[in-house]
Parts: C-alpha cells; structure tokens; sequence
C-alpha cells in the first residue's frame, strides 16, 4: 500500500499533496477522499477506482482520462469538471452536480447516475441516453419521480417530462420549466418563486401551499387544478384573464386559505 493511502486511514491530507502524488504516480485506488477539496486541480490520469469521493469538490477539476472505475461519487460537485475519455464504469454518481461537465468518450457502463444534475452546458458521450438514465436536466425522461423537498434552484429542467411526479416541498425557486410536462404531479408546498414556467402544462397538479410569487406563468395550462387551498399568485406573469377568472371561480375554502409561508391568501395573490 502506498504512503499517503496509508495515511488517510489515519490522518487528513491537502488537495495538494493529493495533486502531488499523482503527479508522481501512485494510485489513489479505493483511497477514502470524503469530502476533499479538489477544486481545479490537474488530476489527468489520476488512478482514483474505487476511491470513496461523496461530496467531494472537484469543479473545474481536470480528470482526464482518470480511472474512476467504481468509484462513489454521491453528491459530488463536478461542476465544469473535464472528464473527458475517463473511465467511470460502476461509478455511482448519484446526486452528483454535472453542470458543465464534459464527459465526452467517457464510459458510462454500469454508471449509477439517479438524481444527478446536468444542464444544456453538460458533454455526454455519443449515443448515451442520458434523458432515461436517471438524472436531472433538459429534457429528462422523469414521470412519477421522487424529488420531494429535492432543491432544484435555478436547475434546468426545461421541456422535462415530470408527469405524475412527486414534487411536494421541493424547491424550484427560479428553475427553468419552460415546456415541461408537469400533470398529475403532487406540487403542494413547491416553491416556485420566480420559476420559468412558459408554456409548461399543470393539468390536474395538486397545489396546495405552492408559492409561485413572481413566476411566468405566460402560456402556461392550469386545468382541472386538484387543490388551489392556500397557493400563493402574487405578482405572477403572464396569466391570461381566463386562466386566472377560472382559478378564482374555485370553492370559497380554497380561495380563502393563507398561505402560512407568504400570508397570503389564494383570493388575494389572484385578485379575485
């Protein structure tokens, strides 16, 4: 075993000396890295398989042609890290932040990638079907997920097919939901303040709570809405006169309801 290996069983180590000792070559392999920071640092070719990388750092880290074979990756922030040509089959990258990432040739086999992030930025290897794989962007394939209380700020989730999703609590507070196919999903208590909600369609979604001050909701479909009690519409965007006449023609106990979050009540938000 080589010596700093040894010594994270022990001891704490520094980015650096973890730099460079790859530098020098040894291998990192199934070495416990939870929670380092490795953010920028020229790891190319680094032997990390089977390492133990939850939550690490590694943004803009350079990990080109790295040997992550295996390695756990839960919740790490690879955000505009360079993977390109590495190795990540059997990795787990669930909850991991891809955002920006270029995982151009990498090798996904086995990859565990649910509920993990990506963008429009994200580089995925030609051919793979990252819109079934499991996690979180533009245009994935989601219905009847699990994202309750998930915080999803500011993601990009536009044309995201979320139909019958479980969306209780989670926080989309100025998420981009352009276009996505949100029916049937639970949103009570969503946050939804400032959300880009153009054109997206919200038929028979469960809204109980949900605050949208301040979203766009600019071509949007609200239908056959399965609760409205206690939603917050302050200040939204873009609801057309019949939208907003026929949520304020729904019962007086909806309508009535404040918001224990905004103290609004939902009559108010949409000046009925």
């Amino acid at each position: 075993m080589n010596s700093l290996v040894a010594r994270l069983n022990y001891t704490s180590v520094s980015g650096s000396e973890i730099q460079s000792a790859i530098l020098k070559g040894e291998s990192l392999e199934n070495a416990n890295l939870e929670g380092i920071n490795l953010s920028g640092m020229d790891l190319a070719s680094a032997d990390l398989g089977g390492a133990i990388l939850i939550g690490a750092n590694l943004s803009q880290t350079n990990l080109r042609k790295a040997n992550l074979k295996g390695a756990d990756l839960r919740r790490a922030n690879l955000h505009g890290s360079n993977l390109r040509e590495s190795s990540l089959e059997g990795s787990c990258l669930c909850r991991a932040v891809l955002t920006g990432s270029d995982l151009t040739e990498v090798n996904l086999e086995g990859a565990k990638l649910k509920l993990s992030l990506y963008n429009a930025q994200t580089l995925w290897p030609e051919g793979f079907d990252y819109r079934n794989s499991g996690a979180i962007g533009p245009r994935a394939n989601l219905p009847g997920a699990y994202l309750n209380t998930a915080n999803l700020r500011g993601a990009d989730l536009q044309g995201a097919n979320l139909r019958g999703a479980y969306l209780s609590g989670t926080d989309f507070t100025g998420a981009n939901l352009e276009g996505a196919a949100l029916s049937g999903a639970n949103m009570q208590r969503a946050l939804l303040t400032g959300a880009y909600l153009r054109n997206a369609r919200l038929v028979g979604v469960e809204l109980k709570f949900a605050d949208l001050r301040g979203a766009d909701l600019t071509g949007a479909i609200l239908e056959q809405i399965h609760n409205l009690e206690g939603a917050d519409f302050s200040q939204v965007k873009g609801l057309s006169d019949g939208v907003r006449a026929s949520l304020c023609s729904r019962p007086t106990q909806e309508l009535g309801t404040w918001n224990p979050f905004t103290r609004s009540n939902t009559a108010q938000s949409l000046g009925c």
